[in-house]
């Protein structure tokens, strides 16, 4: 059962925009912390856009800040990012990710659950 289904990547020219979204299941979509994630080649995975689904915290990657935008649609079990203002450095692959923690704070390996990501290829 996919729990995690993301989609909206693919090919657009730098200063473009895209509109990520990620369907989840009822369960996974009811997780403390829900997010997008991403890996550019030769780099690590970071966290990009997060939820706090208790509205007490949204986080957002500093190069990303003023250009992406989280959001959901709780009628659909969905989590959407709009990149706008797209860059060359923005490049990976997309993922979106859930953390069901009781409260505090959603740290890295409290992700468990994962999507198998929508690719944003290099920006012409």
């Amino acid at each position: 059962q996919v729990q995690l289904q993301e989609s909206g990547g693919g090919s657009v020219q730098a200063g473009g925009s895209l509109r990520l979204s990620c369907a989840a299941s009822e369960y996974i979509y009811s997780s403390r912390c829900i997010g997008w994630f991403r890996q550019g080649p030769g780099k690590e995975r970071e966290a990009v856009a997060v939820l706090y689904r208790d509205g007490s915290n949204t986080y957002y990657r500093e190069s990303v800040k003023g250009r992406f935008t989280i959001s959901q649609d709780n009628a659909k079990n969905t989590l959407y990012l709009q990149m706008n203002s797209l860059k060359p450095e923005d490049t990976a692959m997309y993922y979106c990710a859930a953390a069901r923690v009781n409260d505090g704070y959603c740290y890295k390996n409290d992700y468990k659950y994962w999507g198998q990501g929508t690719q944003v290829p290099s920006l012409t």
